[in-house]
């Protein structure tokens, strides 16, 4: 048996927080999990607690709340744990620094150390500028580690660009559980009731955090031209600018067309309600919303998903990418032309979904990380080669 114990930020919503729902219970029984939240547990952590897995709430403070510490130590030390297995930046640190202290307790020798970067983008990390303080903050932290998990090439070449060694990374992708967003008109009926959407108009929908970076205000704006007259937007998630998307919305005339969802919304119910996927951000580390709309059926648009720009060309033919440049105008042209004038079939899950990162296959290369093996059939790394030609 090997037990983990899963170290994150927060467990509130959010991808990372989602992705390690999605991937505990299709761990083989041989890996016995466990998570701790720095901060609150949250709704995610509800889910993950009501599947039977043990969470932890440490209650820090803030980025700064340094008598975390040795809590997460006493916590480790008590688990006896094999791996420590850390997601997002504050857990990164903090998590590194505890699992080497921890060992030198009764046990002597460290847990296997394994982070996950899921958020690292260029010049910004989890939304905070990558400042010099943080960058060092990350290397240094990294260097206790023994291994870092990178969602996507992309991903692994800012790592090596930061000066992790290529030999220290390995890309496991993010998973997608393409069958529970398989498309169902009776979850579309529901979902469209719940969030007051009308059975018939068309919809435009996007997802994730409500961060500038996302540019869901690019969206209000696109909805305002009148090649959307009539159409709804839904946006689904929670952050820093739902207050701005409100004033923003109101200030071009269409705020009662303009529904924000909330994080805690039903993502597969309300990718069921929608017509098309808009996720105009231009920095990415994965993608992920762009492939549970793939895997419900819905035709795409998208400015970066790194999980489908480092693949070869037609694995994922729903979806079209538009350059960063394009403005609300070029948006509002394309995403008309995407609209259905009518009943429509959704399209079937594309490859880039159901062989590249089935959440069985992506949940098997992590127990074979956590036995201290390869992780085998996992995307390779980029040389350095390769990224200093890129």
């Amino acid at each position: 048996m090997i037990r983990v114990l899963h170290v994150i930020t927060g467990l509130e919503h959010g991808g990372a927080e989602r992705q390690l729902a999605l991937l505990l219970p299709h761990l083989p029984p041989d890996v016995a999990c466990e998570v701790v939240s720095l901060t609150r547990t949250g709704t995610v952590g509800a889910e993950i607690a009501a599947a039977g897995v043990p969470v932890h709430e440490l209650g820090m403070g803030g980025n700064r709340d340094l008598a975390a510490l040795p809590r997460l130590v006493r916590l480790i030390r008590r688990g006896r744990y094999d791996v420590v297995h850390t997601h997002l930046y504050r857990a990164c640190v903090y998590g590194r620094l505890a699992a080497r202290l921890a060992g030198t307790g009764p046990r002597r020798t460290p847990p296997r150390i394994i982070a996950t970067e899921h958020s690292l983008g260029d010049g910004h990390l989890e939304g905070r500028r990558t400042t010099r303080g943080v960058r060092a903050l990350y290397l240094a932290t990294e260097r206790l580690g023994s291994l870092t998990i990178a969602v996507s090439p992309t991903v692994a070449r800012r790592l090596y660009a930061w000066g992790v060694a290529p030999e220290r990374v390995v890309v496991v992708p993010n998973a997608v559980d393409a069958a529970a967003f398989a498309f169902d008109p009776a979850r579309r009926t529901a979902a469209r009731a719940a969030l007051g959407l009308a059975p018939g108009e068309p919809v435009v929908g996007a997802v994730g955090r409500l961060v500038p970076t996302k540019r869901f205000d690019l969206l209000v704006d696109a909805l305002a031209r009148p090649a959307l007259a009539g159409v709804r937007l839904l946006v689904v998630g929670d952050g820093p600018q739902r207050h701005a998307l409100d004033r923003i919305a109101a200030a071009r005339g269409v705020a009662d067309r303009v529904v924000l969802a909330g994080g805690t919304a039903d993502v597969a119910g309300a990718l069921a309600a929608m017509d098309v996927l808009a996720a105009p951000s231009v920095q990415e580390t994965f993608g992920l919303g762009v492939l549970e709309g793939l895997a419900a059926g819905l035709p795409v648009l998208y400015t970066a998903c790194p999980a489908l720009d480092d693949l070869p060309s037609g694995e994922a033919p729903g979806a079209r990418r538009l350059p960063p440049a394009a403005d609300a105008d070029r948006w509002s042209a394309e995403l008309a032309r995407l609209l259905p004038s009518g009943a429509r079939a959704r399209a079937a899950v594309p490859p880039a979904v159901a062989r590249r990162h089935a959440v069985a296959d992506q949940a098997a290369r992590l127990a074979r990380l956590y036995a201290g093996g390869p992780a085998g059939g996992a995307d390779r790394a980029p040389t350095t080669r390769e990224v200093i030609s890129t």
